[in-house]
């Protein structure tokens, strides 16, 4: 799970991992049952880009890259995306507030090198986008045999 800080990377990886309680400030990266949550400062310095991709190499059978629909700032280098040896999905975070442009979160996923299907969740609208995502990359998971998600974390 990759996104600039305060995208929600936390939150989303508590849903698909299925964990309760809170989310806290992620300063390391923190491997769950299902996901790798990284923190968002690797995004801030790009001499910290090399621990994203090993992290990926070694560990990962997909990338998850998060655009905060609420912040418009772009913290991916054009086609990022296309360094990781993995499926890419892009999710556009925070839906559900207010003053969001969809539009630009659409072509920074594209500038990203980034695919679709894109998915658009919320977090504190009814986890409106959370469960198409989970079967989304759970039937991608399966559908790679030995690359499966959960046998490589």
């Amino acid at each position: 799970m990759i996104g600039p800080t305060g995208s929600g990377k936390t939150t989303l990886c508590h849903a698909i991992n299925e964990c309760d309680g809170l989310p806290r400030k992620t300063q390391d990266m923190i491997f769950g049952k299902y996901t790798i949550d990284v923190p968002g400062s690797y995004l801030d310095n790009p001499w910290m880009y090399k621990h994203l991709i090993s992290a990926a190499q070694n560990y990962a059978s997909q990338i998850v890259m998060l655009v905060d629909a609420t912040g418009m700032k772009e913290v991916y280098s054009p086609g990022f995306a296309k360094v990781f040896n993995c499926p890419v999905t892009g999710v556009v975070t925070k839906c559900g507030q207010e003053g969001i442009n969809i539009q630009k979160c659409e072509e920074q996923l594209k500038k990203i090198g980034i695919g679709k299907p894109w998915f658009y969740i919320s977090s504190h609208d009814d986890e409106v986008g959370i469960e198409e995502l989970k079967n989304y990359l759970f039937s991608l998971a399966l559908d790679g045999g030995e690359n499966e998600i959960y046998n490589r974390i």
